[in-house]
């Protein structure tokens, strides 16, 4: 286990500077035998956590700026498979063989109980694991995760060419950090500043793992809308949306309401609520997890 240390790097919901003392965080590679995963944690050891799996083209860092708001508890990021330090093999992307990754993940961290948090994409493997695991899951939380197919909107120019074949698989390996960026772009509607580490771990990845995994959670969707998926599982669940995401109509998560029990909260930015509204975002995890 290799000790790092991981800083709240936003404030505010704007471009600014970390007011929060940084968070010690203790960083793993879980051998598997489909590739190893990359996993960081902070807090005391514990069977109760709570998980943040990140979305699409996402990994640990993209939560470095809700964890003052979790410091008193046991939280555990995982890279999935594919993205961050995880392994990059050719196959392996579907959202069910993520979720049983994570599962064993947390079995190997003595996890008995965690409150999962999924943002966009992740929010689909934290629900196929807790349709796997009703030992483990006890409460389910979703960031900016689309409740059907056609209510998404857009990838942003950069991103439609991208996961186009023929286009963005010869271009991969070729992109500057700025082609990057302005991918990444329509995450946010807030002028916030993206990391270095986030672009990094972008440019880490394969096409293959990148497109896999988009296609997976495709077809995720098609199978089932995630509103029914989320009723049928019967847990406690919170909703969290940007008012303004351009990646998902804003509307549609109005869907969700046909869950019973359903508690939603919409906050004012895109996609990312984590990056853009880190201190209201951190605040809703902490008050959701101290319930469940």
């Amino acid at each position: 286990m290799i000790a790092a240390v991981s800083a709240a790097l936003f404030a505010g919901g704007t471009t600014g500077v970390a007011s929060a003392a940084p968070i010690v965080s203790h960083e793993q590679m879980v051998d598997l035998p489909d590739g190893g995963i990359h996993v960081t944690s902070s807090g005391a050891p514990a069977a109760d956590a709570v998980v943040l799996v990140h979305g699409l083209a996402g990994s640990t860092a993209w939560w470095d700026a809700v964890l003052p708001a979790l410091q008193d508890r046991y939280v555990v990021r995982i890279d999935l498979l594919g993205h961050g330090k995880s392994a990059k093999p050719d196959g392996g992307y579907s959202m069910a063989e993520q979720a049983r990754r994570v599962g064993v993940v947390l079995d190997r961290l003595g996890v008995r109980h965690a409150v999962v948090v999924g943002h966009s994409t992740g929010g689909y493997v934290a629900t196929a694991l807790a349709e796997q695991r009703h030992d483990l899951v006890t409460a389910l939380a979703l960031i900016d995760t689309g409740p059907r197919l056609d209510a998404f909107t857009d990838n942003g120019p950069a991103g439609d060419l991208l996961l186009n074949p023929a286009i963005g698989q010869p271009l991969w390996p070729l992109l500057p950090n700025v082609a990057i960026r302005y991918s990444l772009s329509s995450a946010f509607t807030r002028d916030v500043r993206i990391p270095d580490q986030i672009v990094a771990d972008v440019r880490a990845m394969t096409y293959r793992s990148l497109t896999a995994t988009s296609n997976a959670s495709d077809a995720y969707l098609r199978e089932r809308s995630e509103p029914d998926r989320v009723a049928d599982l019967g847990l406690p669940t919170m909703v969290v949306f940007g008012a303004r995401d351009r990646r998902w109509s804003p509307a549609s998560f109005e869907d969700y309401r046909r869950v019973p029990r359903i508690r939603i909260e919409p906050l004012d930015c895109g996609h990312t609520p984590m990056i853009e509204e880190p201190e209201a975002t951190g605040a809703l995890l902490r008050d959701f997890a101290e319930h469940h």
